[in-house]
């Protein structure tokens, strides 16, 4: 049942969406507090897919879907209408693979999964470049213009980046039709923020962040193990993940999160 219905349904799917809903409704999660926030990526993963196969039926072997949704009911929570002004939606983007389409893809699953027209802020994290070569705004600006798009388009209000020094925080800044209105800062490998990007973020109003993540939330290989743990037997190793978005619904007048959560997508090589 359960298992291999799920393995079925892998096995003739082209793609996979995952989305946690709500980690604040998650008993689970809540009494745990997972060291770094990969472990947290890996943890809602897993518990996830665990719960979605379980609910698999026989009757779902035979369906054939391109796109596979993997959700777990319960945890589901959309916005209310009546509330949206009330509330900021920001999200973070990890774009795992090279594509920047993805960008649109991720910005469109986001507000359908919170039932709302646009997000607030995004923040973007291209892939990693390769050992030896330097971050650059070549590299940067397929992924920018997408989100430029989707800003004209009023999906987006506000976008931002990460990790960019003052140099290349500069490039973008002068180079893109929409500024960037953020940047965040990893306080890991720099526990002061450097006086030079300060100054530069004050001029152009904008606002510097902190954060604790990896270059890497999520890498390929850590997809496929978690995804070979959570479902027995299945080809771990034909799925691909694209991108992972984390959310947070935060209530304006009081700073608290209302909802957090996360949305991923994955697509399968099969050989």
């Amino acid at each position: 049942m359960g298992t291999e219905g799920a393995r079925a349904l892998l096995e003739r799917a082209g793609r996979l969406t995952l989305q946690t809903g709500n980690l604040l409704n998650w008993g689970c999660l809540r009494k745990k507090c997972p060291a770094t926030p990969g472990e947290e990526v890996r943890d809602c993963i897993q518990k996830t897919l665990t719960e979605w196969s379980s609910k698999i039926g026989q009757d779902q072997n035979q369906e054939t879907l391109e796109v596979l949704e993997c959700t777990v009911a319960q945890a589901i929570e959309k916005i209310n209408p009546e509330e949206r002004d009330e509330l900021k939606v920001s999200a973070k983007l990890f774009i795992i693979g090279s594509n920047s389409s993805s960008i649109r893809d991720a910005a469109d699953l986001a507000c359908s999964a919170l039932g709302v027209a646009q997000l607030d802020s995004v923040i973007i994290v291209p892939p990693p470049v390769e050992d030896g070569i330097n971050l650059s705004l070549e590299y940067l600006q397929p992924y920018w213009k997408e989100l430029e798009d989707l800003v004209q388009n009023k999906k987006i209000v506000a976008i931002g980046t990460s990790d960019l020094d003052k140099t290349l925080l500069e490039q973008l800044y002068l180079w893109a039709q929409v500024k960037p209105s953020s940047n965040q800062v990893n306080l890991a490998s720099c526990c002061v923020m450097p006086p030079d990007l300060t100054a530069f973020a004050k001029e152009c109003d904008i606002q510097l962040l902190t954060h604790n993540d990896p270059k890497e939330l999520l890498c390929e290989a850590s997809f496929q193990e978690v995804l070979q743990e959570s479902i027995q037997n299945v080809k771990a190793s034909e799925w691909i993940p694209l991108w992972l978005l984390r959310y947070s619904v935060i209530v304006k007048s009081r700073g608290i999160i209302k909802s957090k959560g996360y949305i991923i997508q994955a697509k399968r090589n099969a050989s």
